[in-house]
């Protein structure tokens, strides 16, 4: 029997944000382990975005194809390998499937949507964010493509409550694919060591947004936040050894620099004596694996701290989206902070009794990441009933 023909669609092999990367990685993953359990070979294509960066994603199951309006437009481009393809898979980049972040990239999502539809071929919306939508056009459009899809899969209970609302009665509640990313454990360490502390500096949070006006609507001031942290860290009696770790990471020469958190945290080391920069790393499992090694993490990039949060790490997410909150709460880790909601007094407040609760935090986090697997199975259970059909 031939191999299933899979075409990811909003995933990247070569993101500078590892968290696109990281659901990618741990999409392919799940089909490779998928495709053994039932005995059939699968290929990989994956529409991706064009980025300077390398692949992180490799095999001979594995095609790219980069993805452009002529890509899109051509009847031998996107619609041809829809038509050629059994499923079609698409993750939203996440939190991509909504009208908050403007008309051109939820268009693009739309266009390869309502052509996979065209194509008659299975499309499988994998657990991602739902909304929200706030326009009457995004919204009609939205709720006819789900009503098409064969699965509709979210990550959090917010985004299953929005997709309900919308006449979506047939919704996955999973969980984030990255709780599966691989990643090297570290290795024992010797008692009476440094207390690892890794902190997630957002480069985007840190420059004000994309425009430096505060786009998020943060109700403290950051930048301030970051440094009073680092500042009570350093000075701790345990003897912590404080850790910047950047996930979305930025080539030089890019215009999109005011996301890069590596920039951002080079700038805080260089500034900051005693400061240990985490390298810019090559790929979501590399982050993950530095990540790892860590005591206790705090950051405002959601899959740095789905990252910790799968590895055993105590963390203390920080939010600037609903996202957060609808993915750790979903599975009943309640420790995220809210940058667009609390003071910034409040929100180093928690982050230090946090540290010093770490253990607390660790049995709850251990707890949660077991609901989130058992949740992301039913999703798996989905994606492989779509799988034993293909090509028959």
């Amino acid at each position: 029997m031939r191999p299933i023909r899979i075409c990811l669609i909003m995933h990247s092999t070569r993101s500078d944000n590892l968290g696109v990367g990281a659901l990618t990685i741990s999409e392919i993953e799940i089909l490779r382990a998928l495709g053994r359990e039932i005995g059939r070979g699968i290929e990989i294509t994956v529409v991706d975005f064009k980025d300077k960066r390398d692949s992180y994603v490799s095999g001979p199951d594995i095609r790219l194809i980069d993805l452009d309006g002529r890509f899109l437009k051509s009847p031998s481009g996107y619609f041809a390998l829809a038509r050629r393809s059994d499923l079609v898979i698409d993750i939203g980049a996440g939190d991509s499937f909504a009208d908050i972040y403007g008309a051109g990239r939820l268009n693009r999502m739309f266009v390869m949507k309502f052509l996979t539809h065209m194509a008659g071929t299975p499309l499988v919306m994998a657990p991602q964010t739902v909304g929200p939508f706030t326009k009457p056009l995004s919204t009609f459009l939205a709720r006819l493509t789900m009503r098409r899809a064969a699965v509709v899969a979210s990550r959090d209970r917010l985004s299953t409550e929005a997709a309900k609302k919308m006449g979506i009665a047939k919704v996955i509640e999973a969980s984030d694919v990255a709780l599966r990313l691989p990643y090297d454990p570290p290795a024992p360490r010797a008692p009476g060591g440094p207390v690892k502390v890794g902190i997630n500096v957002s480069g985007l949070l840190l420059n004000g947004g994309y425009s430096g006006k505060n786009d998020f609507g943060l109700t403290m001031d950051y930048p301030g936040l970051i440094r009073g942290l680092i500042a009570h860290f350093q000075a701790h009696p345990a003897g912590c050894e404080v850790h910047l770790v950047p996930h979305v990471i930025v080539p030089e020469g890019v215009s999109m620099s005011m996301e890069d958190d590596y920039r951002a945290s080079a700038k805080l080391a260089d500034e900051i004596p005693g400061l240990h920069l985490a390298p810019a790393f090559a790929s979501p499992s590399e982050a993950k694996s530095y990540i790892a090694g860590m005591d206790f993490f705090m950051g405002a990039r959601m899959h740095a701290c789905i990252a910790a949060f799968s590895s055993g790490v105590p963390v203390m997410p920080m939010a600037y989206s609903r996202k957060f909150a609808g993915m750790f709460g979903s599975l009943g880790y309640g420790r995220t902070v809210d940058c667009t909601a609390e003071p910034g007094e409040a929100i180093h407040a928690k982050i230090v009794q946090a540290f010093e609760d770490r253990a607390t935090l660790k049995a709850e986090a251990d707890a949660a990441l077991a609901l989130g697997r058992e949740k992301l199975s039913v999703y798996e259970g989905a994606l492989r009933a779509v799988m034993e059909r293909a090509g028959r």
